[in-house]
């Protein structure tokens, strides 16, 4: 039996230079035969972007608001920064783990 296939809302540059634009991919849903992985980050996140300008990292933040693009963070308190750790090296992390820096106080 043939997978279901449908278009899927993307954004794609054609070169480095380019700018990202709006474009459809095909997809299919997964058969017995794929693996099913959740990707949760794929692209630039601002907080990857140590050597970017901020005009750089203000021109993504605008396009990510532009087109509804979010990340799923976990805040933690300073306070368990020890277990946000040992939760990572067990890879028990679903989401980016951000520190609440008034939890200091």
């Amino acid at each position: 039996m043939q997978p279901t296939t449908y278009n899927a809302k993307a954004y794609s540059a054609t070169g480095d230079k380019w700018p990202l634009t709006s474009t459809t991919i095909v997809r299919s849903d997964p058969t017995e035969r794929d693996v099913q992985i959740e990707i949760l980050f794929c692209g630039i996140c601002h907080s990857d972007c140590a050597i970017g300008r901020i005009a750089e990292t203000q021109e993504m933040l605008d396009f990510c608001g532009r087109h509804d693009i979010t990340a799923d963070v976990e805040v933690i308190p300073i306070q368990k920064v020890n277990e946000a750790y040992e939760r990572l090296l067990k890879s028990d992390v679903k989401y980016r783990f951000s520190i609440e820096m008034a939890s200091l106080k």
